[in-house]
């Protein structure tokens, strides 16, 4: 029994060494904000499915930015983030409309599908046309919207040194080989797109076509994290892992071999960053590290990126705490 218990405690701690932060070196690099849609007007999340407008239940407006707009993306850069999260469709004329929603009946004064309205209908539409605080009683965006819906294309010329990660909507395979083609057509704008995700069809066409390219879906990163932890104790890194983004929910990061910096150099090593979420960023991975009570997640010294809904608040504030440790070291 004794010898049992030996050979038990020399594993114990040899995964202990093998996994222990206290004897890693962060990787350097100061921590980043990805913000999602830019800077935008954010809605109670209690109840909200696939069919919900969230547009008709915002929180009373803090600002007067609109998500998915240039002005909320120059919003987003200008309060510190350093890469910006937008929504994309493929239009029957062949452009990238830039808008978060399936249809177009929540947000705008229009309807229909977004994928198959063409982008000269859509930059007619006001885009704030449906954002309500107090169930409809007051529209305080409309008006304000009208047409300002841009193009990827628009995007890229208005903001040449902003940062993109490209949210696919649909499964629609030629919405990757279209953007390895404009990326293909105007290489200035491939350093712009810091990486692409959602849909599973096109995310992977457009990872096989543009090179170096990273990104992932939802099943991608289920299988980076899954095998990691399984397996991940060893040192390996899982292939799913490889050249990647990698979302990480927050209230599931401890249990990550090695968290956070053992973790966090393994993965840059595999030459993948990591996008910390808030907690529960479980299913669409997208809750948010909204708050200063939400930063008690993210470790100190950590070099990955934050998905935030509020880039206005959290930008700030980070710049803050960063100023204030290196004031103390």
């Amino acid at each position: 029994m004794k010898k049992f218990a030996m050979v038990a405690f020399v594993i114990a701690a040899i995964v202990w060494l093998l996994n222990s932060s206290i004897l890693a070196t962060p990787p350097a690099g100061e921590t980043k904000v990805l913000a999602h849609r830019g800077i935008h007007q954010v809605h109670k999340p209690d109840g909200v499915d696939e069919k919900t407008c969230t547009a008709s239940r915002i929180e009373p407006p803090r600002h007067s930015y609109i998500e998915n707009t240039i002005a909320s993306m120059r919003a987003a850069f200008d309060n510190g983030a350093e890469v910006v999260e937008i929504d994309v469709h493929l239009t029957p004329d062949r452009k990238f409309a830039v808008f978060h929603d399936w249809t177009l009946d929540c947000r705008t004064d229009g309807s229909g599908v977004t994928e198959e309205t063409p982008m000269s209908e859509l930059k007619r539409l006001d885009v704030g046309y449906g954002y309500t605080a107090d169930g409809g009683k007051t529209f305080p965006f409309r008006g304000h919207g009208e047409g300002q819906m841009p193009t990827l294309t628009e995007v890229f010329d208005a903001l040449p040194h902003g940062r993109f990660l490209i949210n696919f909507k649909s499964e629609r395979r030629e919405e990757g080989a279209t953007l390895a083609v404009l990326l293909r057509i105007q290489p200035k704008w491939r350093k712009q797109v810091f990486g692409v995700y959602g849909g599973r069809t096109p995310t992977q066409e457009a990872l096989r076509l543009v090179d170096g390219l990273r990104g992932y879906d939802r099943q991608s990163t289920l299988s980076c994290l899954g095998r990691y932890v399984a397996y991940g104790w060893t040192g390996l890194v899982p292939e799913a892992c490889h050249d990647t983004l990698i979302v990480v929910p927050g209230n599931f990061a401890p249990f990550l071999w090695g968290w956070p910096h053992r973790f966090a150099a393994r993965m840059q090593a595999a030459g993948s960053d990591i996008i910390l979420a808030g907690a529960n960023g479980g299913g669409d991975f997208t809750t948010g590290i909204d708050s200063a009570d939400d930063l008690a997640l993210v470790p100190e010294n950590f070099s990955g990126y934050i998905w935030t809904n509020r880039a206005e608040a959290i930008g700030p504030l980070l710049s803050k705490n960063l100023a204030a440790s290196n004031d103390s070291e």
